[in-house]
């Protein structure tokens, strides 16, 4: 079992509402263009992030998703991407204080990996690759809470295998975490346990998560190296 905090580097609380824009149609010269010379902050009007790199389907790098100011728009790689077969078996999240569980899933593990297309339906999509959350309202006034993760990975050796974690709440980013795992053996069942700071609230932001069911948002970027091979989003909702 391997215990992991985010790199103290990477974990920061950002200000600065960004409001969505809608995307607009580039070529893939003016899409290259705008890639290379990408801020945290676009402007007003202009088409975000993870629309440029959405577009162009180009390999996002671990700097660009740190680089991200808002909740992508669809998935930044293909399910495909997976090519070293990491396969989530179990979650569970615990406060870190008292170790009360306060969410666990487990797979069947007699259950195979799914196989999705490529082509599968963006809605389908969003459903598979997406999962909400429904915490007690106390949720919020936690200090620290745990993580553990336990998941299985294919034939192939997993390099620097790393997770960066980014949470908005209605467009503005809230926090943001970076873990590294390390290595993964081949045909080896791991355990990942991670340790989150969560971020302090006044009262009046409190009751605005609240009151806005899943707007509180979160994308998950997991590499092996500086290759993209997962993303996945969730969604949260805080009531008893």
């Amino acid at each position: 079992e391997q215990r992991r905090r985010p790199d103290p580097g990477r974990t920061n609380v950002v200000g600065g509402l960004q409001r969505e824009r809608k995307p607009s149609t580039m070529g893939s010269d003016q899409v290259a263009e705008r890639l290379s010379s990408l801020t945290v902050g676009d402007s007003p009007g202009t088409p975000g992030v993870s629309t440029l790199l959405h577009q162009r389907r180009e390999p996002v790098l671990p700097e660009q998703a740190l680089r991200l100011t808002r909740p992508t728009d669809g998935f930044l790689c293909p399910l495909s991407a997976n090519k070293y077969k990491i396969d989530f078996k179990e979650f569970e999240i615990k406060d870190y204080d008292s170790g009360e569980s306060l969410f666990h899933v487990k797979r069947d593990p007699e259950a195979a990996l799914p196989t999705v297309p490529d082509d599968i339906d963006p809605a389908m999509e969003a459903a598979v690759r997406t999962v909400r959350y429904t915490f007690p309202t106390s949720f919020l006034g936690r200090k620290t809470i745990r993580t553990a993760l336990v998941f299985s990975v294919g034939p192939e050796p997993v390099p620097n295998f790393r997770m960066i974690e980014r949470h908005y709440f209605k467009d503005e980013l809230v926090r943001s975490y970076d873990f590294n795992f390390g290595f993964c053996i081949p045909m080896s069942v791991n355990s990942w346990e991670a340790i989150y700071d969560m971020p302090e609230l006044t009262k009046e932001r409190e009751e605005e998560i609240l009151a806005s069911p899943f707007e509180m948002r979160s994308d998950s970027f997991y590499y092996v190296g500086d290759t993209l091979v997962m993303h996945n989003k969730a969604e949260y909702q805080y009531k008893d």
